[in-house]
């Protein structure tokens, strides 16, 4: 029997046999949660010229040094129209939010600090600073500056950022075809007849859940029974894809079919026990260029196991690493006692202290066969091997779900 392999070992193997996917452009409006796989240089200056940050009036600085001043509206310029001529001392041009500045005003006088009688507008007396309100071109940023260095994965703000650099098209990384398989004969699709020996299978519509949601393409091809020729039919239809993912068979009964029956088809297992809790029997290999990632018939280890494994490897393949070190620290709701040899995923609430920290309450049931418990978790707390036992209060690594 091989030795229990380390989750962090498992998950640096599993992301470095990934491909790395091919580019694809698309428009702005599809870009939002795709992995960027080019920089994105702006076409734009924002703002392209001075503008006026308030309805006011642009006026010189220098007429505004003895205070209240008198001075002659000798136009008035909205946003997207231009004042077309130099303004002079002693004139002032009624402006709007966003307007382009005059060529020879300086500052802007906002209207809350003035008096208009017809052709004519008073400063009053108040503090008039150079330059105030007026936003100069190139605040925010410059023609041919890089914004967005790729890979990243953009977000709804991002593509708002885009949008004004005046770029209508994005490089991002294909969204990897993620075949789901399931397996076994005890289960059956929701809706579907059940006898008192069936289950209902949960794994697949999860994982295609948290696919979709995380930037894959989730592609079910069924529910392969307990026999070789069902397995390979259907697992055949995975070679197109880019990495293929089954449920159940992956452990040591005579039922448990994944390992030997896929090795006719060309099957390569590169490990398939891990030293965690759930998900010990989890296995990863290759079916010639398709990566397979073999994942436990339990829904709880199956998910708990999509998290840590199968979300990294869809972000190795669009260009990005994601680990377990993106945890974050929190201190524990109630005790807990020593671990063992296998690191543990324990289902825990989140809640907030009186200074705003977070607090990780574990459930009391962390059977694998309860999954209302892993609906109901925020988090999962991360024990180490051979973790002493730790009171209530103490500092421990969480991964925050959703």
């Amino acid at each position: 029997m091989p030795e229990l392999l380390p989750v962090k070992q498992a998950q640096d193997r599993i992301c470095d046999a990934m491909p790395l996917l091919p580019i694809e452009q698309v428009p702005l409006t599809s870009a939002v949660g795709r992995i960027l796989a080019a920089d994105v240089i702006s076409r734009r200056t924002q703002p392209p010229f001075a503008v006026s940050a308030m309805d006011g009036y642009a006026v010189k600085y220098r007429d505004l040094q003895v205070l209240p001043r008198q001075l002659c509206i000798v136009g008035e310029v909205p946003a997207g129209k231009k004042f077309d001529r130099t303004i002079s001392s002693g004139e002032a041009v009624r402006i709007f939010t966003g307007a382009r500045v005059p060529d020879g005003a300086d500052t802007i006088v906002i209207q809350e600090n003035t008096t208009r009688d017809g052709d004519f507008v008073v400063v009053k007396e108040g503090e008039a600073e150079l330059g105030k309100f007026i936003r100069p071109a190139g605040l925010d940023f410059s023609s041919g500056e890089k914004l967005l260095e790729a890979p990243k994965k953009l977000t709804a703000r991002d593509i708002g950022l885009v949008a004004s650099m005046n770029v209508p098209w994005l490089k991002v990384r294909k969204k990897p075809n993620i075949a789901l398989l399931a397996t076994g004969d005890e289960i059956v699709m929701p809706g579907d007849p059940c006898d008192e020996n069936q289950i209902v299978s949960s794994n697949v519509i999860g994982l295609h859940a948290l696919i979709n949601k995380h930037g894959g393409q989730p592609i079910d091809l069924g529910i392969a029974r307990d026999n070789a020729e069902s397995l390979l039919s259907l697992a055949k239809g995975a070679l197109s894809c880019d990495l293929l993912i089954t449920t159940g068979g992956a452990s040591v009964g005579d039922h448990d079919l994944v390992k030997s029956v896929l090795a006719n088809i060309g099957l390569e297992v590169d490990f398939w026990r891990i030293a965690m809790r759930p998900g010990k029997p989890l296995i990863f290999g290759k079916i010639g260029s398709t990566p397979l990632l073999g994942l436990p018939g339990n829904p709880v280890s199956s998910m708990v196991c999509a998290i840590i494994f199968l979300l990294p490897a869809i972000a190795a393949m669009q260009g990005l690493r994601l680990t377990t070190s993106s945890s974050k620290p929190a201190s524990l709701g109630s005790a807990l006692p020593v671990n063992d040899d296998r690191e543990d995923y324990l289902r825990a609430t989140l809640s907030e202290d009186q200074s705003g920290g977070l607090i990780a309450t574990p459930f009391q049931k962390q059977d694998s066969s309860v999954f209302s418990g892993m609906s109901a978790a925020d988090c999962l707390i991360i024990r180490p091997p051979f973790a002493p036992a730790a009171e209530q209060g103490e500092q421990v690594s969480i991964i925050a779900l959703d």
